[in-house]
């Protein structure tokens, strides 16, 4: 069986960015699929359960209410793991491209003055927000992002390095 592509991705030498998780041919052209990476996995605490879902909220809310990419927008939501999100946009773009759109989207959740859509009538549960503690994490993410611009280490994923055997079969380090 093969190995999905997201686990061949070294996940101990991550750092948070803005990565291209994988792009798909499909009828009418490229979707692509972003690891809005916010904390290093395995290593800092993930984020809290309750702000990332209203993370997930009011970016979702932003993105799809934004001149110029709303209408490219797939998919906004949490990896399981709690270290980030995914972000799937149509067309080809690599991660330079979008890292605007990725600060303005996490600059905004300071001005959020409620979680959109928390109600029970929108939303599986919706008494599991933190609005908060998504500011501090949006915060935090936002500034990360300015202060790194210019390190292409928050633009390209970290890849396991593969053994091959002659026979063929292969080993991964992580």
């Amino acid at each position: 069986m093969d190995l999905i592509q997201s686990f061949s991705v070294d996940h101990t030498a991550i750092v948070p960015g803005i990565f291209l998780s994988r792009a798909d041919e499909v009828s009418g052209g490229t979707v692509t699929t972003y690891d809005i990476r916010l904390k290093r996995p395995n290593r800092e605490p993930v984020i809290d359960v309750a702000a990332m879902h209203s993370l997930e909220h009011i970016i979702a809310t932003f993105l799809r209410n934004e001149p110029g990419w709303k209408q490219d927008v797939v998919y906004w939501g949490p990896m399981g793991c709690l270290t980030g999100f995914y972000l799937i946009l149509k067309g080809d773009r690599p991660p330079r491209a979008i890292y605007d759109l990725v600060l303005r989207a996490f600059r905004s959740v300071d001005e959020a003055q409620e979680v959109p859509g928390a109600a029970a009538v929108n939303c599986g549960h919706y008494l599991m927000h933190n609005l908060g503690m998504a500011k501090w994490y949006a915060a935090e993410f936002a500034a990360y992002l300015e202060k790194n611009a210019d390190n292409p280490l928050i633009f390209e994923y970290p890849r396991t390095q593969r053994l091959v055997t002659e026979t063929g079969q292969e080993f991964f380090d992580s």
